[in-house]
């Protein structure tokens, strides 16, 4: 039986919004706009992805994803990006539920076990404290692989403090050993100079995974750094454009794609860039730095892809350091085992949002019959 769309919710925060798709059938998919000004991508999502996503098949999800991006061609950019996220999402949860099998299953993988990487967020933290942590981590939840950040986020060669950068990699190598994958996020931190310089340490210390070296839009820039090195360099969270990533990978900017599925639009134009990357021999190790709907979407997106990376981003800062993370799920969804986190076999996301988060929420709603389907922007109803 074919379904439409017949209503879609949010239930926003600043950092969060959740999104509910009821069918006309009355089943229900539960999705996510991309973390961060959520409360914005909300109002976007009203005005203009409902419109065109009411009344619409549920079938062709990528069909209808690229409907709405022709619809609102005057309005390309990461917000809309950001708020088709939420519809895509919701989409495929409402698939699994339909069709009784979890996502990942939907794109041709298998529920189970996924090696995970820790990855630090932080670089308010000295060499010292950062090893302890995450040698603590590696071994009481068995990962055998960690990333650590280094340089300062788009920080034109100024360091965090300095010398920093130069501190903390043979620290954290000799800290972590031989038995560890060791990975560095430098967030567009550095110039080609500089970032080459970076990267003949890295190498010399073991790293293997050099992340966003230098500014991220500057796609000469970082195909200047891979070229000059022999470490894995990574880039492309940031990228919601498809013209920008056809480039990026055509051009050899980088070893490793990293495209963020919420950044993205969600999982079906995340395929594309996937595909695209496999035709061209590059592995996908997305981006998936905190610890929403993003990292169980990245699960599911991982075990079925052909050039999934060795491992998940899995971030290890908890509610301490992100407290809009507190209480978004019931159950503990990221529970690690042996290094490795488990894709759930239950249909659709196998996650089941917090009833008590969405009562705290922003709530907002778009049903047919509230607004001519033509028009631009759904009649917007804030209770």
């Amino acid at each position: 039986m074919t379904t439409r769309i017949a209503r879609l919710e949010t239930f926003a925060t600043e950092f969060v919004c959740f999104v509910r798709l009821t069918a006309d059938s009355g089943e229900v998919g539960w999705g996510q706009t991309s973390t961060y000004n959520a409360d914005i991508a909300a109002q976007v999502f009203h005005r203009q992805i409902a419109p065109w996503a009411l009344g619409a098949s549920t079938g062709d999800i990528a069909g209808l994803i690229h409907l709405i991006e022709r619809r609102e061609h005057k309005f390309p950019g990461s917000y809309r990006a950001r708020a088709l996220a939420g519809l895509d999402t919701a989409l495929w949860d409402l698939r699994g539920k339909q069709e009784g099998k979890a996502v990942v299953e939907l794109l041709g993988g298998k529920p189970g076990p996924l090696r995970a990487y820790a990855s630090s967020m932080r670089r308010d933290i000295t060499p010292e404290a950062e090893g302890e942590r995450l040698l603590r981590l590696c071994a009481e939840q068995g990962f055998t692989a960690a990333k650590f950040r280094i340089g300062a986020e788009c920080g034109q060669d100024v360091d965090e403090w300095p010398g920093r950068t130069e501190a903390i990699i043979p620290h954290m190598a000799g800290i972590l050993g031989d038995g560890i994958d060791k990975l560095v996020d430098a967030n567009s931190g550095f110039s080609v100079a500089r970032a080459v310089q970076v990267g003949r340490l890295l190498e010399d210390h073991g790293i293997c995974h050099y992340e966003e070296p230098v500014p991220y839009w500057d796609l000469d820039a970082t195909r200047a750094v891979t070229d000059a090195l022999n470490i894995d360099v990574t880039g492309g969270e940031q990228d919601w454009d498809m013209a920008t990533w056809r480039r990026m990978i055509l051009m050899g900017a980088v070893d490793v794609v990293q495209p963020d599925v919420m950044y993205m639009g969600g999982i079906a134009r995340t395929l594309e860039v996937a595909a695209l990357a496999a035709h061209h021999g590059l592995p996908c190790t997305p981006h998936a730095a905190n610890l929403s709907l993003v990292t169980m979407c990245t699960m599911h997106l991982l075990g079925a892809i052909p050039n999934a990376g060795k491992y998940l981003e899995l971030s290890i800062e908890g509610d301490d350091y992100y407290p809009w993370q507190r209480d978004l799920f019931l159950g503990t969804p990221f529970a690690v085992q042996a290094g490795h986190v488990t894709i759930p076999d239950s249909p659709g996301w196998g996650v089941e949002v917090n009833p008590a988060w969405l009562e705290k929420a922003n709530y907002a709603e778009s049903a047919l019959g509230s607004f001519r389907p033509s028009a631009y922007g759904a009649l917007y109803h804030k209770l």
